[in-house]
């Protein structure tokens, strides 16, 4: 599979690098590197006192996200494969105090609330890059980005995003897909989400990029 880089033309249809906020990155990098775990597989905490105390992160809430509250998480771990695609209603932002992959496809390539894998593509953010993912944009965990590498990644969403389920009555097949606040997902019949009763909506392959790292 063919890797791009976020500095690549072909991410401007899925998000952007964000410039300036040195200071930051700098403090958000640290944190994550001293006191967030790289498990050996993925893990996701929404919302980690040792970001979300940061001076940084009330500078980005003000700026990036308009002053509407915010929650900073991570997602570290080791990972190599699609699973699942998901989107929000809103943007994401994602750092890492590591190189990290992203597969990432567009939510207008959903078909009949399915997709084929082969709409996915790969883009490798290095390590202190900040970028907005699109709410657009259908994305998961993300790929370590060598064979022996871990990731360790910032995850800044609106408060509240992927905690708990709303408890409703769906009115159409979209509201089936939703697993948690502001969470719409799709699974490939692969995955351990599908064999929890998440919604199959991934034809094809399920993506391994493990074959392509170096």
């Amino acid at each position: 599979m063919k890797i791009y880089n976020v500095t690549d033309p072909e991410f401007t249809n899925y998000g952007r690098i964000i410039e300036g906020y040195e200071e930051e990155k700098k403090q958000i990098m640290e944190a994550l590197r001293d006191k967030t775990p790289i498990p050996e597989g993925t893990d996701y905490v929404a919302e980690e006192p040792a970001l979300q105390s940061l001076p940084a992160a009330d500078v980005i809430t003000n700026s990036l996200f308009g002053g509407s509250p915010m929650q900073f998480g991570w997602c570290n771990g080791h990972n190599t494969k699609l699973n699942c695609l998901e989107y929000h209603r809103s943007s994401e932002i994602n750092m890492g105090s590591t190189d990290f992959i992203l597969l990432l496809a567009k939510r207008e390539e959903i078909v009949d609330h399915k997709i084929d894998s082969s709409k996915v593509k790969a883009f490798l953010c290095p390590k202190g890059v900040m970028i907005e993912v699109y709410a657009t944009a259908l994305h998961y965990a993300p790929c370590q980005a060598s064979k022996d590498s871990g990731f360790q990644v910032l995850v800044g969403l609106p408060k509240g995003t992927n905690v708990g389920k709303p408890d409703f009555k769906p009115a159409n097949t979209e509201d089936t897909l939703l697993t948690a606040t502001n969470k719409w997902l799709l699974a490939h019949e692969e995955s351990s989400e599908a064999k929890g009763g998440a919604v199959v909506g991934i034809t094809g392959v399920n993506i391994d990029i493990a074959g392509d790292l170096k």
